[in-house]
Formats: structure tokens, sequence, C-alpha cells
């Protein structure tokens, strides 16, 4: 069913003792486009946070921010650089022999030394961990899915609502056709009369048949208006994304509308052919949220 590209989606969860949240919105893209936003502990999960939500989503500007509260993602250790210690107190050794201190050496010394005690910090990687952040994702893809599924199912009931008014007038614009060609019937008639009273050369009347040729029928353009919103309602059925194949019959019932402005020279088809146009410039602000 019809799908829009917009759309929310959350989920949290305890893991390891920390609270882990991911959250996701959707907005119109031409393309599937995955921004994530995440700690960096969690870096080494990109590819498989990306493959998992393009299993479900084809396209779609798709932002992803996952926090966590706590500090599972990391371990702190203390290192002591022992040589260094050494080479500072064998100094300090010196420096008191040298210049007659007395003062004991003690442990705040070897605290306040740079770079003798240090606590290193290393990121915690299991696959209890991993399995459950991608659990969440998972969840998280889901209500987005949910939700641009219930707005396409929105979006299909205003198309088709659209395309009925579409087909309409397109109807009309069949009724008044006739009055095209009846139009141009009555100027070569004229023209005619006018040769044959010597008031027009020959290649006026060419040129005028010239034009009727081109310009009489808008039945081809109506014809394919109405084949074009057939496709339109048959696409809305379709399981696959089907955005693109729209936007291009979009296009197209927009051609078909612009010919027959072009071609038909009356005020009612005229009138008609600005609410046909109407009516597809709306098709085409929904159209770019299908997925």
């Amino acid at each position: 069913m019809l799908r829009s590209m917009t759309g929310f989606g959350r989920a949290s969860g305890h893991i390891q003792s920390c609270l882990f949240t991911v959250e996701m919105k959707s907005v119109n893209h031409r393309f599937l486009d995955i921004q994530l936003k995440m700690p960096k502990q969690l870096l080494n999960m990109e590819d498989k946070i990306r493959k998992l939500i393009s299993n479900s989503i084809s396209r779609g500007r798709i932002e992803v921010y996952i926090n966590v509260e706590g500090e599972v993602l990391t371990t702190k250790s203390i290192q002591v650089d022992w040589d260094l210690i050494d080479q500072y107190v064998s100094s300090l050794q010196q420096i008191k022999s040298r210049f007659s201190i007395d003062e004991q050496l003690s442990l705040q010394h070897i605290l306040a030394l740079d770079g003798a005690i240090d606590v290193q910090k290393e990121s915690v990687s299991s696959n209890a961990l991993e399995n459950g952040i991608l659990e969440l994702v998972n969840s998280a893809v889901k209500e987005l899915s949910l939700m641009r599924k219930v707005e396409g199912e929105h979006l299909a009931a205003d198309l088709n609502k659209r395309l009925t008014m579409l087909s309409q007038i397109n109807d009309q614009l069949e009724k008044f056709a006739p009055i095209v060609v009846g139009n141009y019937q009555e100027r070569i008639s004229n023209r005619v009369a006018e040769f044959i009273s010597g008031k027009l050369d020959e290649n006026r009347i060419l040129t005028e048949v010239a034009l009727f040729a081109d310009k009489a029928d808008i039945m081809e353009e109506i014809t394919r208006i109405h084949s074009h919103i057939q496709q339109f309602r048959d696409s809305l059925t379709f399981s696959e994304p089907i955005g693109r194949k729209l936007d291009f019959l979009v296009q197209e019932l927009n051609r078909e509308a612009n010919t027959i402005g072009s071609k038909a020279n009356d005020s009612q088809i005229a009138k008609n052919v600005v609410e046909l146009k109407s009516i597809i410039e709306k098709l085409k602000e929904q159209v770019q949220n299908i997925e």
C-alpha cells in the first residue's frame, strides 16, 4: 500500500543497567539518506544499523538519534608508568642531595607527577549490548514504518479524490472537444469562400489547412489523460515504492493539459484547462511525500 516519506519512530529500553533511546524521523528525499547521530563507542555498529533501516525503507531522509544514560559503553582502568616514576624519584633524590633538602618524598609528590598515573577509558563491546541496540533500532523502524503507512493511507484517499475531480474535468473537455473542431471548420469554410471570391490567395488557404490539421483535434490528449489517470489509480494499489512513477505521471498529465490549452481557442475549454492544471499541481505536491 501507499506509504508516506514523513514519520516518526521511537524505542527505549535498559541494556546492561543503562537506558538506551532510539529516535527516528523521516522527511522527503529523492533517495534513501540515513543520518546517524550516536555515541562514538557505537560507530562500529553503523553498517548494521543502516542495513536494518534500509531493509524496511527505500526512500526519504532518515535522521537517527541514539542516546545512552550511563557508563556501560566504557570501562576505566588506572595505568601507572613505573619507568617514568623511577626517573622522577631518582631525579628528586639527586635534587635533595645536591641542595641538602631534608623534606621526605611522599605519595602526594608522586601523584602530582605529570604523566605518572593516568585513567584510561576503553570501549565495551558485547553481543548482548549489540543485539539489544539493534532490537531497539528495529522497534523504532517498525513504529516509523507504521506511521508512514498510516500517513500513506490518508495520502491515497486524497489522491483518489483529486483523480476523480481530474477525470470529471477531462470528461467535460471531451464534451467540448467538438467545439474546437467546429471553430476551425468554420474558419476554413470562411477562408475557402474568400478564396473563391478572389479575396484570398491559395497559400493562405494551405496555411489555414495546415493549422487545422495540427490544432483542431484535442481528443488525443484527452485520451492520454484518461490513460494516465487509470495508471495513477492502479499504481496506488501496488506494494512497492511508487513515488517516482507517480511523479512521472504527474509530469505527463501536466504536459497534456498544456497541449490542450495551446490548441483550444475556446473560453470554456480554457477555463477547464485552468482547473485541470490546478488539480495537477495539487497532485504534484502530494506526490512529493510518497515513498
